[in-house]
């Protein structure tokens, strides 16, 4: 499983054919209260437990960063993905990582 800092996610995307989504699968709660802007992806939520259920939704040919709180949901969805036959990545450190090496006006929680 390839894992991404926050801070090599825009060069990551820029090298793709298909331009990307950011799927953050952490809780509506924790979207409002800290979420990525992300440049040059598409911000997707969907919780972790709704990923099968909403498989469909997503697009094998677009790849997939997957981002949560410090980064272990993300990557429990991300091998999830992986076995399904999707291009993914896990952000490394998750939103809390986002906000120290991107955007400090994201809140940690």
């Amino acid at each position: 499983m390839e894992q991404l800092y926050p801070s090599q996610v825009a060069e990551w995307a820029s090298q793709q054919t298909q331009r990307p989504v950011l799927l953050d699968v952490r809780e509506g709660w924790e979207i409002q209260t800290a979420s990525a802007k992300p440049e040059g992806l598409d911000l997707v939520h969907m919780p972790m437990q709704s990923i099968p259920a909403r498989l469909d939704e997503l697009d094998k040919s677009r790849p997939i960063a997957c981002l949560c709180h410090h980064g272990s949901r993300s990557m429990q969805v991300a091998n999830f993905l992986l076995q399904h036959g999707y291009q993914v990545v896990n952000v490394a450190g998750g939103i809390h990582a986002w906000s120290e090496q991107i955007d400090p006006t994201i809140a940690v929680y």
